[in-house]
């Protein structure tokens, strides 16, 4: 049986630092977050995406939720 592809969520939260040229420190300061779960989501190693730190992010960096994440559907060839 083959396995099923459903695609995957990319979150650009390293983009937009880069972007607004701003740290992980300061972001996390703003957000009150720690500075490990801001990484994780840099870095796309979270497991789960918890809608409030997505809130949080959102409201510090003054954007939309679509800013943030993006889905890209799987590669089917």
């Amino acid at each position: 049986m083959k396995e099923i592809e459903y695609g995957r969520i990319n979150i650009k939260l390293g983009d937009i630092l880069q972007e607004q040229n701003i740290s992980i420190n300061k972001l996390a300061f703003r957000a009150e977050l720690q500075r490990s779960q801001v990484r994780g989501y840099c870095k796309n190693t979270i497991q789960r995406i918890d809608t409030g730190v997505l809130a949080r992010l959102c409201h510090a960096l003054d954007c939309d939720v679509s800013d943030l994440i993006e889905y890209i559907p799987p590669d089917n060839d």
